[in-house]
Order: structure tokens, then sequence, then C-alpha cells
């Protein structure tokens, strides 16, 4: 402001409550391994169109399984890290020499990566055109469709063999070097890259070993995230419920009320081989975490909702609504979500509490109130952003405090928050902490949970005999 004029100004003064914008609460994001797409870096997919980049469904790949299983139960956005290496996780094969036979070649190794056909002396390369003259893919299956691939024809393929076994804990889980970031590390970027940050944590297969469980496990409150933690495949009931205790082989030890644990694995057809496999449960929730936020809300849990695009379980887990005795029972009150499988009723997601339960009451361990939690409070830090350094008078206080109630009020109206809830001004804020530039506000808010155990009470009243006459 100048210090001297002869004349009229206006000035502008912002005041009042700010509108605050929801962020995203069903960001997936999705570490391991693919045949094809970028390396090591955030990639953003939102369509089966999109996830087409990483390729096919490969053994042992779990990208492209994951992002199916994904899109199979909805929309959803989904960020990708690819961490499998050309330089470290293939094998090369030099000149394996194979010969036509009954227009069919069939390759020692696969999957298998880029290949060069050669004659028979090594050398020359071969001059048939993929896709006229033979097709290969990448199972290594060659089939000859011209006289150029005659009968008996001997030729020599060099070629990369794809070895997904070769990927380590650590390679998943990742380093930062230098700002140069793989596996895992690679999240801590996201929100600069899209503006939002991860809130569903998947890592297919590689979850299974402790080393990455653990890394989900403690990365998830930086995001406010949920990490999905499959228990390992032939993992039974017992040794799930056992996997809790102080004796655990498993990488269910953990007491995270961010973890959520998931047990078996489910089934798919698998076309490469004609056959039904067991896959990875995570995926398949974070799908159904994600069409439940999109349909019905973050605050609603994604239990009791039927999973989409398999044809069974990797073994049968019994359950009943009305029998505690249970398989499904007794892995919910050991805090594993299962499956629920009942006439006519498909396949359903079962459990609504995260790793926290037993051990904790608290009743964030209910994954939808946790969730919820997560983003009014995310929520509400961003849109106060633009209060940071103002004046700390009334009138900042006011808006801030506005702001705030005004969060609560249409999650009041959709019944993701009932009714008082609200934002306070502390008692905490003496005159000490407002000369040091601290304010401090009280969220007062509470989430509907879910209807988890519905009680009948059953009465018999033979009084009622008295109106027959």
């Amino acid at each position: 402001m100048a210090n001297y004029l002869h004349g009229v100004e206006t000035i502008e003064v912002s005041q009042g409550a700010r509108t605050v914008s929801v962020v995203k609460s069903a960001v997936i994001v999705l570490v391991g391994t693919a045949p094809l797409g970028p390396k090591n870096t955030n990639t953003l997919v939102l369509s089966p169109n999109d996830a087409a980049q990483f390729g096919q469904q490969l053994p042992g790949f779990t990208i492209p399984q994951a992002l199916d299983a994904i899109f199979k139960q909805g929309p959803a956005t989904v960020v990708v890290v690819n961490t499998f290496s050309e330089a470290g996780n293939t094998a090369q094969v030099t000149l394996e020499s194979k010969t036509i036979t009954n227009g069919k070649i069939k390759l020692d190794a696969a999957p298998i990566g880029a290949v060069s056909i050669f004659l028979t002396n090594g050398t020359t390369p071969f001059t048939g055109v993929a896709g006229t003259d033979y097709t290969l893919d990448a199972f290594g299956n060659f089939i000859a469709l011209s006289a150029v691939a005659s009968e008996n024809l001997v030729l020599k393929f060099t070629y990369k063999k794809l070895d997904v076994g070769t990927v380590t804990s650590a390679q998943i889980i990742g380093t930062n070097t230098a700002g140069v970031r793989t596996g895992m590390k690679c999240w801590e970027t996201i929100f600069n890259t899209f503006g939002f940050y991860p809130k569903i944590l998947v890592a297919p297969v590689h979850c299974e070993t402790l080393a990455v469980a653990t890394e989900m496990i403690s990365v998830a409150p930086k995001y406010r995230a949920i990490a999905l933690i499959d228990a390992p495949l032939t993992t039974t009931v017992v040794q799930a419920v056992a996997g809790r205790g102080p004796a655990s082989t498993i990488n269910f030890k953990t007491s995270s009320d961010r973890a959520f644990l998931l047990v078996p694995h489910l089934s798919v057809y698998d076309a490469a081989t004609d056959s039904n496999i067991n896959v990875p449960y995570s995926p398949f929730m974070a799908g159904v975490m994600s069409r439940t936020d999109n349909t019905e809300g973050y605050w609603v849990s994604p239990s009791n909702k039927e999973i989409l695009g398999i044809v069974g379980t990797e073994y049968v887990v019994t359950a009943s609504v009305s029998d505690a005795t249970t398989e499904a029972n007794l892995l919910n009150e050991k805090g594993i979500t299962t499956t629920f499988t009942g006439y006519g009723t498909g396949t359903r997601t079962w459990g609504n509490r995260s790793a926290s339960f037993p051990t904790s009451t608290d009743v964030k361990n209910f994954l939808p109130i946790r969730r919820m939690s997560d983003i009014v409070h995310e929520s509400l830090e961003q849109a106060s952003l633009q209060f940071i350094d103002k004046p700390l008078n009334q009138a900042t206080v006011d808006a801030l405090r506005a702001t705030a109630t005004g969060r609560f009020r249409p999650l009041i109206g959709r019944g993701a928050c009932f009714p008082g809830s609200r934002c306070e001004y502390s008692e905490e804020n003496t005159p000490e902490e407002l000369a040091a530039g601290h304010v401090t506000f009280d969220l007062v808010f509470m989430g509907p949970t879910p209807a988890e155990r519905i009680t009948y009470k059953s009465f018999i009243d033979i009084s009622l005999l008295a109106q027959i006459v």
C-alpha cells in the first residue's frame, strides 16, 4: 500500500468460509511386474485400454492380471509401477535350433521377449514376415502361415527369456538414489505428478513376502492409505489364524489399522492353459473398494459385495450368517477378511475390520471409519493451505471454523456423518499459543459403523391364542 495517496482506492478483502474439495478416495497404486510398459515410473491407468500397454497376462507377471481383476469390478483410477528389469530379470538364449514340424515350433523358454530368427547358419536372417508368413506368441509358439516357413525348415532363435523368478523383494520395495526412484519409492512423487495421494496399496504375489508386506504397512500412514495384504498361496484357515499370533510364519503378524488382511486366493479362468488358476485376492478387493466408493461412498464398507470375474476360490471357506462357528466368522474375529459363498449369492467379500482388530477396540478398526476419517482430515488440510500465513485474527479463525464445519454439512446430508459433526475452537488456544502463531481446532464427528451384527429377539406370546373364537 502506498504511503501517500491523494484520491480514492479500493482494497479487496477475502474472508469467510472456503470451499473444500474432497480428495480422491479410491486411488489404487499397483506395484509389480509386466512384460511391457514403462519401467519404474508412475503410470496412470484409467481403463482396460490404458492397461494394454503393460502386455498380456503371462505366467508370473502380476500387473496385467491385477489390472484385469481391478477393471472387472468397475471403473477405477490406478497408478502402476512396473519394476521388471530387462537387464536384471532376463536370461539370454542364443541360437536355439528348432525344426518346423507339422507347421509348428515350440521354443524351450517361456515367456519370451523380443526375438531374432536366423536360418541354419545362424547368421542369415529369416526373411519371413510376422503376421504374414508366421506367428510367434510370448509363450514361444511359432506357427507357419506360408510356404516361406516350410515344413522341416531349421530355424535358429535368439531371444530373451523373461525370468520373473529373479525379481526380488528389494526390487519391489525400491530405492531412492539421488532423486532417481524405483519400485514403491516411486509412490513418493504421485501427488506431485497427479495431484492426489495413493489410497489403496496393492502388490499382488509380492506382498506375500514379509519384507514387502512390512514396507507397505509402514508407508501406508504417510499417504493415509490402506495396504491390502494377501496371505501366501495355499495358506489354510488354521494357518491364517495362527499367522496372527507370536509364532507366525506368514505376513499377518501386524496390528496396523492400515493393513487389510486377505485369505484365500481366488480362482479365475486362464485362457493360456485352458484351466482355472488361483490368483491373489488383493487386486479384486481393490476393485471392489473403488466400485463401492464410486457408487455408494467411501464411508461404506466394501464387505458383502460380489466379486466379479472369478469362477470360485482357492478353497471353500465355510460361512453362514447365523453360525458363529464357521471358518468365515473365525477369520473375521481375528481381523482377517475372507469370502462368503452362499447359494445364489455368488462369491462376496466378507469382513469389515483391519488388522488392528481384535487387539484394538477403537472404532477406527472398522475400515470405512478409518477411511472416512482419512478423507475428512486430508480434505481439510488441503483446504486450509490458503489460510497459512494469513493474519491470525478473528476473521481468520471464523473462516477456518466455517470452512471445516461446511465440510461436514454435505457429509451429514449424505449419511456419511451424524448430525452434530462440527469444528470447534479449541480450549488449547491460550494467548501464548496464539502469540506463537499456533491455532488449534477440535474436529468432532462420527460416521456410521457397518451393521456387522443384527440380532432379533423372539418372543412367543401364548396370549395371542385368545384370538381364537
